[in-house]
């Protein structure tokens, strides 16, 4: 062991995943997850994802905590009058539900909370637009326990922010994912738009349209907005990424580091879990490895859905080439095409008449693969590996040259190196 080497200073930062339902939950919680976000049935600002139940949520929360993750829930919507008719008794069920953290935007619901679930930690949302020490000293004062940081917030101003705020207050900051051509996410263009409004959860993402210009004395002549580039989509944002950048935020103080992404696929979040797990990892490990490792962690990320990456408002306001994404495209390497379920049983195996010594599991398909293809494993830890499929097999033993059916459970050999259940198969886009 190389005992000059450097050790960062300050506390490792808690990193944050989101889950957009109960699979992502346990994705997240698989590949890393030190805390997970998630939507309740009403009063979440995605209310498209999957989302959950009660019954799903107190799971959920069981699950998560008896693997150490803590489960931090949006209350996150901008209310209006109606949205006080059953609050506290919702906010009542999700203490009793066992959440870690509540996440508000609302001041009004912020209030209310303090109130009826006093003991309850409150985090105060992004939507809120905090983006100085004053602030969020005010909202502190009222009892926040942590802020995330508006993201037009630059890494210079978080660590004066920092510096100005008392210690036991928790900065977070989103750290990879969609960005929205807003001030924190309080945008307008879907209400305007479709009538949907994006503050209460139903946001149709028109910045991500490509418009083109109509002059009014000449009706139904459509222009296209072009740019330098040919980019007509001036509206749509590209991807926050920071994984490159691990030392700056740490020592800007950041306590979570948070991934957007509650309507992502768990392809995304078990690929976004364990790239930054292990490049936060690597860097509380050694510094030098981690400055090693950055093509490896950008070519995790690389691999799953993504518009282009930018850094967003950490090194200053970005200009359009930085930020503005000009294709209605996304970028991606690999799909989604089977996760383990277990490793197959004795009466499975006698059911379908193969040889239980030869060792098989059940996955459930997501894609179609064939045999004779080689899928990548998306190992929790440790490198991705090659799986060959040497043979595909329906649940009854009746051999079958693809997996075509979605969601089919399918018996294939076992790969020589065991993964856990939960454990995610790719193969190329």
């Amino acid at each position: 062991m190389n005992s000059d080497k450097k050790i960062p200073e300050g506390k490792k930062p808690e990193l944050l995943v989101p889950a957009g339902g109960p699979e992502a939950l346990r994705t997240a919680v698989l590949y890393g997850a030190d805390a997970v976000y998630l939507g309740g049935p009403e009063y979440g600002l995605r209310a498209k994802a999957r989302n959950f139940t009660m019954d799903d949520l107190r799971e959920g929360i069981a699950y998560a905590h008896a693997h150490n993750v803590k489960v931090h829930v949006t209350v996150n919507i901008i209310a209006h009058e109606e949205h006080f008719e059953g609050l506290p008794e919702y906010l009542r069920e999700l203490e009793a539900a066992g959440a870690d953290a509540l996440i508000v935007a609302d001041a009004g619901i912020f209030a209310m909370a303090r109130k009826v679930i006093p003991d309850m930690a409150l985090h105060l949302s992004t939507q809120a637009s905090a983006t100085n020490s004053a602030t969020m000293e005010f909202w502190h004062q009222q009892g926040a326990r942590r802020i995330v940081a508006a993201r037009e917030c630059s890494l210079e101003e978080l660590a004066q922010i920092r510096r100005n705020t008392p210690e036991d207050l928790e900065l977070e900051t989103f750290v990879h994912g969609a960005m929205c051509i807003s001030i924190s996410g309080r945008c307008l263009l879907s209400n305007y738009m479709t009538g949907k409004d994006a503050n209460l959860g139903e946001c149709v993402h028109p910045c991500r349209w490509q418009y083109r210009l109509m002059e009014e004395t000449r009706p139904g002549e459509y222009f296209p907005v072009v740019e330098e580039d040919g980019a007509t989509y001036f509206f749509n944002s590209k991807d926050l990424c920071m994984i490159g950048h691990i030392p700056e935020l740490v020592s800007c103080g950041i306590a979570s580091f948070k991934i957007e992404g509650r309507m992502k696929t768990p392809l995304y979040v078990a690929m976004t879990a364990k790239a930054y797990r292990e490049a936060i990892d690597d860097y509380f490990t050694d510094p030098e490895l981690y400055e090693k490792k950055k093509p490896y962690y950008l070519s995790l990320l690389g691999m799953v859905s993504h518009r282009g990456y930018t850094t967003g408002f950490y090194f200053g306001k970005p200009g359009p080439e930085e930020q503005v994404y000009g294709s209605s495209d996304y970028e991606k390497e690999m799909v989604f095409a089977a996760k383990k379920i277990r490793d197959a049983g004795p009466d499975e195996l006698a059911v379908s008449g193969l040889d239980p010594s030869d060792g098989w599991m059940v996955l459930e398909q997501r894609g179609k693969f064939t045999e004779g293809e080689t899928l990548t494993v998306l190992n929790p830890l440790g490198e991705l590996t090659s799986y060959p499929v040497r043979e595909i097999r329906a649940m009854d033993g009746t051999r079958q040259e693809s997996a075509n059916h979605a969601m089919q459970l399918i018996l294939v050999p076992a790969p020589a190196d065991p993964v856990p259940d939960g454990t995610i198969f790719m193969r190329k886009a």
